[in-house]
Formats: structure tokens, C-alpha cells, sequence
């Protein structure tokens, strides 16, 4: 086997996904909308807008513009975002053909009224007892995600994922996310079997990114280690771990959770309005440093990936660049395999 197009994994995430490159560029919310998700397209691999909260109004004008564009695209929906049933009929009515659900775990009921729709369906599996379960409930392919990813994360990393549901769940495609920035990596990713890879760090970098300048220039000087999970202090408050570049913001994430902790000891809070204002702070956090530059105060939601990515191009030329350098290690794997 030479050539990365002839491994079958290949294939079948071409075919699944219907794109030339089975490249997926992870849902970013204030990073990924239209424009990004259709250079990513146009370059053969697949963009995935991002759902976020955003009025259905305005979700359904990104969804408009990417098809009149008639070009491939997903869309990406938070299963705890309050506008989540809404942006899941949104998805169903316009026929988007692809859609992702993130956030949490979405129900047998909301996978079937996709899949009643047309749609094809994705969910994440961050462990192998819940890639089971999304199976179960007709999920059309998985997500393997590991705690090496951007944003709000699971607890395993992708290395143990890899064992326990790329390699146990042959039944659905299966895509690998978390700590993937370059190449070479891609393509040992297929020869274990994944039917494609998501990426999010290198792709909010690039040129098309709309992204602020100073966002991108704080991701070129970091080092992977910078990009730490936070941590829940108390099991009063469950909070989902979020990994960012430390700054002044999450030392702020820091103290925000303690006042939460203190208002629900003293009973002026419920939990679920607690966790509310949790994900209402990395919301606003997080387009302070998108839009705004704020690199200080904002939130730097970015994988350990982060590290391994030092420059800023073009979507074209950073697919173009993975995939030379994943044909190029295809190919050096078959001269040790087949070297006497």
C-alpha cells in the first residue's frame, strides 16, 4: 500500500463525508461560520459551522448562504445550548447534510428525527461506554475525542481512545480529534483505521480564520504546555473541563467558581442556574478574545496541538500541506514494511 487514496479507511471517510480530503475542521463557536466552513470546503475537506447558541434566525442564514454557495459543509449543534431543539428542527427543515452533536449526549429521539430528515448523523464518544451507547441509538458515525482537544473536554486522551473505540467499534466510521496538527500523524491515524481526522487549533489559525490577529499571533508563540485543562473545585458544582492558554481569564474562571460555590452553600443559587453562568462566562470569554483581541481577559480555547503549529496560511495550503506530508509517510511506512 503506497498511496494514502488506496488504504480503505480513506474511502470510506471519503464516502462518508462526501469531500475529496476526509479533513474535518472542528465546529469553533466565533470561529467557525460560513466563510471559514466554505474554504475548508473548497479545499476538499469539510467545514463544520458552528451552532453555538446563536439565534436560529442567524443559523439559518449561515446555513442559506453555504448552500446557495453549493458547496459540501456540516453543521455543528450544542446539546446544551438553550437553543438547541430549535437549531435541531433548523438543521432538519433546511436538509443540512451532515449534522454533529456536541456539548453533551443527544437522546435516541433527537439522532432519530435527524436521521428521519435525511440527515447523516455524528456524535462524540469520549469514552467507550458512551460510544456504545450513541451507537445504540443509530448514530451513523463517532467522534473520537481526546483530552488533548481545544475547548470543553473529556477526561481521556486520545492515545487511550484510540484502543478502546477506534479499535473495538468497526461497525460505524470513526473520526480522531485531539492533539492532530500535523501530517505524519494523519496518516497513522488511517492505517489503525479512522475514517478521517478533526482538527480545530490549526485550522482557527488560519488565513480565513476570522479570528483576531492577536488571537493568532498568541497561538504561534505557544507551547503545548501552556494549553492546561481547568480544573472543577468542588463536586457542588459539576463544571466540564475547558482547555485554554492560562491568562488572567482563567484565573478569573478561577474565582468565578468560588463565588458560585459560596452562593450555593448559602442556598441563592441552584446548580443548574450556577452551571448556567459558568457557560455564559467562557461564552463571553471567549469572544472577547475572538473579536475583540483580548488575549489578557478572554478565553485562548485552544488544544495542546497549539504547539506544533507555528505559522499562519491559508486553508488551501494547510490541507495541501497535510495531506503531501501524510502520502510522504504512507510511503516510507511501505519501505520499512516491505524492506528486507
Amino acid at each position: 500500500m503506497k498511496n494514502l487514496k488506496e488504504l480503505k479507511s480513506w474511502k470510506r471517510g471519503q464516502d462518508f463525508l462526501g469531500v475529496e480530503y476526509p479533513i474535518v475542521s472542528g465546529a469553533m463557536t466565533w470561529i467557525s461560520d460560513s466563510k471559514l466552513v466554505k474554504a475548508v470546503s473548497d479545499a476538499g475537506g469539510l467545514g463544520v459551522l458552528a451552532g453555538g447558541n446563536m439565534p436560529p434566525e442567524l443559523l439559518e442564514q449561515e446555513i442559506n448562504t453555504l448552500k446557495e454557495q453549493n458547496t459540501s459543509y456540516a453543521a455543528n449543534l450544542i446539546t446544551l445550548a438553550p437553543n438547541y431543539l430549535a437549531h435541531l428542527d433548523l438543521v432538519a427543515r433546511l436538509k443540512v447534510p451532515i449534522v454533529f452533536f456536541a456539548g453533551s449526549f443527544p437522546r435516541r429521539a433527537e439522532i432519530r428525527a435527524a436521521k428521519d430528515a435525511g440527515l447523516k448523523t455524528i456524535c462524540f464518544a469520549s469514552t467507550q461506554s458512551i460510544a456504545q451507547k450513541m451507537i445504540s441509538y443509530g448514530a451513523d458515525a463517532l467522534v473520537l475525542e481526546g483530552s488533548e482537544a481545544g475547548g470543553h473536554i473529556g477526561h481521556v486522551s486520545t492515545i487511550v481512545l484510540l484502543q478502546q473505540v477506534l479499535f473495538n467499534f468497526p461497525e460505524v466510521p470513526i473520526f480522531v480529534a485531539g492533539g492532530i496538527a500535523t501530517g505524519k500523524m494523519t496518516a497513522h491515524l488511517f492505517l489503525m483505521g479512522a475514517a478521517g481526522v478533526q482538527m480545530g487549533t490549526i485550522f482557527a489559525m488560519a488565513e480565513e480564520s476570522p479570528a483576531h490577529m492577536k488571537f493568532k499571533e498568541r497561538f504561534k508563540k505557544a507551547r503545548s504546555r501552556e494549553a492546561f485543562a481547568t480544573p472543577q473545585y468542588d463536586s457542588a458544582l459539576p463544571v466540564v473541563a475547558v482547555r485554554a492558554l492560562k491568562n488572567k481569564g482563567t484565573n478569573e474562571f478561577g474565582k468565578l467558581q468560588l463565588e458560585l460555590l459560596e452562593k450555593l452553600k448559602n442556598n441563592e443559587i441552584s446548580r443548574v442556574e450556577a452551571q448556567y453562568k459558568v457557560e455564559e462566562y467562557w461564552v463571553g470569554a471567549l469572544r472577547r478574545a475572538v473579536q475583540d483581541g483580548d488575549i489578557d481577559h478572554g478565553s485562548l480555547m485552544a488544544g495542546q496541538s497549539v504547539g506544533l503549529v507555528n505559522e499562519i496560511k491559508s486553508v488551501k495550503q494547510i490541507i495541501l500541506d497535510l495531506v503531501k506530508e501524510a502520502e510522504d509517510e504512507i510511503s516510507k511506512v511501505h519501505t520499512l514494511l516491505m524492506d528486507n
